[in-house]
Formats: structure tokens, sequence, C-alpha cells
């Protein structure tokens, strides 16, 4: 029930007790008080407690890497031979019926991958030579081939995969965790946001915000350069004793409101101003990779001191370690339409996967061997796919890329009780559409919260009169992947 609802039951009980003869309201609001009842039943308890999912998942916290702009999913995990073949020919018409691009238009050209691709590990899943280093990683992934959604445009895409709506407004995913589960280090937040490449989410903050959700389950954003969190740190000429007097006052000012008029927004204000108050202390240490050991920064590619993807997959791993639930990395770079040198997949893409691969493979190593990868599920891939055909504006040009394409694309995943060294789901010949095991969007957000142990049917937020949830109205488990 809606906490302001729950607030008004209780209160039209008091107001009848408080009018009745003898003070019987006053002994009875007293003895609630006394009793603890005036806070834990008028208004909502500490947002961020520690909560029970719905059943035991195999997956305690989610690493969620988004590599915003989407990469060219056909130079890196889908191998098609027959594209390869026909580079150069005119699109098929049956491809291109009734289809809308965002940068093509007329009858496009066959582009098959230049990249050289070889089956890997135990499993023989494809990858690239532009991964070398997850190639040494391959029995850890589970590539998935299908994956489909409905939006061509990126900041749409992006809102659909983490709020399972392309307008803005809902809560996001690691938003939804967090309300789920809350935090096991009441020294940090639940949910974290790091940002590489200097460059915000195409969907902004809303990829990251707490929508119609309670704002203390919003994502936090954190810096690896300069101060860790943004406005935490005490003014000048305010020393830690005072601020916790001013806390303090806050607090009890706070708690009158809440106990008045039962919005959680208040119970929000009073947790946040309490866990900015603790992440004084605990940030700056966990955000320190200067406490690593110089072979764990060089494995990661890290340099403490720098903002670079490198150091924040450390980060994610030293947040986790430390409890915090949900961790939502961005970076920025990896939309290969082939305008420009850096943007073409032949070398362009080379130089930008030596900023991804090597980390990444180095943040799947590092939590095996710390005994977390089992209970940490690991989620990389962008917002959509990218056209087996050349893009419209380059293609008379020597510089080769590719249109967004929402109809099929790849995602990786690994960890927190996913089969590893599987590729689940095909695409056709050219990589055109799905043939087996299509997966959309809702789909995949119903198996990260299945992995938390949440049933995504059941895991809602009533707003302006109806239940609300991430997978909105689809979604389905995708159980060939779990182990």
């Amino acid at each position: 029930m809606d906490p302001r609802f729950e607030h008004l039951r209780h209160l039209t009980r008091r107001h009848f007790l408080a009018k009745s003869a003898h003070g019987v309201g006053a002994i009875a609001l007293a003895a609630l008080a006394k009793g603890g009842a005036a806070r834990a039943g008028l208004v909502q308890a500490d947002p961020l407690a520690t909560r029970a999912p719905h059943f035991a998942g195999r997956a305690k916290q989610v690493i969620y890497l988004h590599l915003t702009g989407s990469p060219p999913h056909l130079d890196l995990y889908d191998y098609k031979p027959e594209l390869v073949k026909r580079t150069g020919q005119d699109c098929p018409d049956a491809f291109l019926k009734g289809k809308r691009f965002a940068f093509t238009s007329g009858v496009p050209k066959l582009l098959g991958t230049p990249r050289k691709f070889d089956r890997c590990g135990q499993g023989g899943i494809w990858l690239s030579d532009a991964l070398p280093n997850l190639r040494t990683v391959a029995d850890e992934l589970c590539v998935i081939r299908s994956m489909t959604t409905d939006q061509f445009n990126h900041a749409p895409a992006e809102l659909l995969v983490y709020t399972g709506s392309p307008r803005p407004g809902r809560p996001s995913m690691g938003a939804w965790v967090t309300y789920g589960l809350g935090t096991e280090n009441q020294n940090l937040p639940g949910f974290v946001v790091l940002i590489s490449s200097g460059v915000q989410p195409n969907g902004g903050r809303n990829s990251f915000g707490s929508g119609f959700l309670p704002s203390v389950f919003q994502g936090v954003q954190c810096r690896s350069k300069g101060d860790p969190v943004l406005y935490a740190t005490d003014p000048s000429g305010l020393d830690r004793a005072t601020r916790r007097m001013s806390l303090d006052v806050l607090h009890d000012l706070n708690e009158m409101q809440a106990a008045e008029l039962g919005h959680p927004e208040t119970r929000t204000r009073i947790a946040q101003y309490e866990l900015a108050y603790r992440m004084q202390m605990s940030v700056p240490e966990v955000m320190d990779i200067g406490r690593e050991s110089p072979a764990m920064l060089e494995a990661y590619g890290a340099k403490p001191g720098e903002s670079s993807f490198a150091n924040n997959c450390l980060l994610a791993r030293r947040l986790v370690e430390q409890g915090v639930r949900f961790v939502q990395l961005f970076d920025w770079g990896w939309d290969f339409h082939g305008t420009g040198p850096s943007e073409d997949i032949r070398d362009g893409l080379t130089n930008k996967c030596a900023t991804m691969d090597r980390p990444v493979a180095a943040l799947l190593k590092d939590l095996r061997e710390r005994g977390l990868l089992d209970e940490t599920l690991v989620v990389l891939g962008g917002e959509f796919g990218r056209t087996p055909f050349r893009e419209g504006r380059t293609a008379g040009g020597s510089i080769l890329g590719r249109d967004h394409f929402p109809d099929c694309y790849s995602m990786v995943v690994a960890g927190g009780g996913v089969r590893g060294g599987t590729m689940y789901g095909e695409s056709d010949e050219l990589g055109f559409s799905p043939v087996s095991n299509k997966v959309n969007v809702h789909d995949l957000q119903a198996t990260i919260l299945h992995q938390l142990g949440f049933n995504h049917e059941r895991l809602t937020y009533r707003f302006q009169g109806r239940d609300y949830r991430l997978t909105d109205v689809e979604g389905e488990v995708i159980r060939g992947i779990l182990s």
C-alpha cells in the first residue's frame, strides 16, 4: 500500500480517538509513540534497510556495463560468413520493406565484417579479434545473439533498457533493485553510477533516476577523479561535530513532518541526510583505487587519479565487494556510423575496444578469484545493434560504419547463475532478424530481477491509481541461459 494511504488510514483512527471523551486519544497516541508504532506504522520504515526478495536468488548484486551508442555486434560477437561473402551487394528488398533507419534510405550495400573471428574457450563461442582479452575468459561469457528492441534512436532505446519505457519518468533498473532489496552497507548507496569519457548517458539522469519511486532509490553518481561525490564534503568552516548537530536538528524536524503528513519523500530526506553524513568517511576510502596493488592496477589498465572506463571497472569490483547492490557504468563512444576514423569498424573499433576489452576481462577474472562472480551478475552491451549494411551517409567513403539497428543484436552476460561459455539464440544468415530464441528488452529485465530473487510481475509500486513494474506488461525469464 502507498505509505500515504497507510498514514491516512491510521490518521482517521487517531482523529476518532482524539475527539473521544476523557482524552482517550491522547492516551492512545502516547502508547503508540512509546512503542515505536508511530514511526513503524504511520510512516514508511527506513527505505534503505535490507529487505528479503521473493525467493533466494542466485545473484546478490549487479554490475551493468553500458557501452553508450551501441557497439557493432556483427564485428564483435555474431559471425556471419554469408554476409561476408555478399559484401557490396544490394541489400535484399525483403529486409528493407516497411523498415525505417536513422540515417539510411534507398537501397544500401551489405557489409560483412572485416574482423577475424574464432571459436573461443571450451564452449566454442564466436569472438572477434577486436576482443583479445575477452577471449581469455570466453568460458565465463554467455552471448545472447537474438536481442531485439522497438526503438532505433539512442535516448528512447536506452530509457527502454533501463526503465521499461522509451519515455522519461519511470524508475530505472537500479532504483527498482534497491527499492526491492535495500542496501547491505548502510555507509554506502545501494545504487552507484560511474560515467567515463566525460559524457552523460543518452537518456540523461533518467537512465539512473528513481522516477516515481522515493528519490532515495536513485543512482548516486560517483567520480573516479576529484571529490568522489559532489557536495558531500562539509562546507568551509563547518567541522564534523557541528555538522552532526545540524543534522540532528533537521532529523527531528523531518520526523515531526513525517508523523504529521506520512509522505515517503520525508522519510527519504531523513535517509539521504544520514547517508550523506556516513558517506563522507566511507566513500573516499572505497573510491581510492590507489589502495590496490600495482599488479591489480596493471591488470585492469587503471591509473589512480584519472577518469577512465578501466578505473570504473576496478571501482565496480570494490563497490560490490562492499555490499553495493547495483553498479552501473556508462562509457561513451560506441556509435560506429563511420563519420570519422574513430568510428571505423576496423582501426577505430580496435582502438575503442582496447579501452573496454582489457578491464572487462580483468573484472571477470578478479570477481572469480575473490569468489564474487557466482553472486554478481555482469551485463555488457548497448541499447540496440548495428545494421548488416553500410550507413547511408558514409556509404560512398572509405570509412566503414553501420547505422542503428533495433531488430537484432547481441548482449553479453556473465556470473550470477548464468551458464558461461554459451551462445543463446541465433540470427538469420545475414543478421537481420532472430530465427531462434528471440529475446526482447523486457525479457532481459525479467531475467536480471529473477537472478536477484524477484518475480518481476510482483515487484510493483502503486502510482496514479495503478501498479507499475520495470517490465511494464511483458517479460519472460530467459531460462535457457541459466545454470
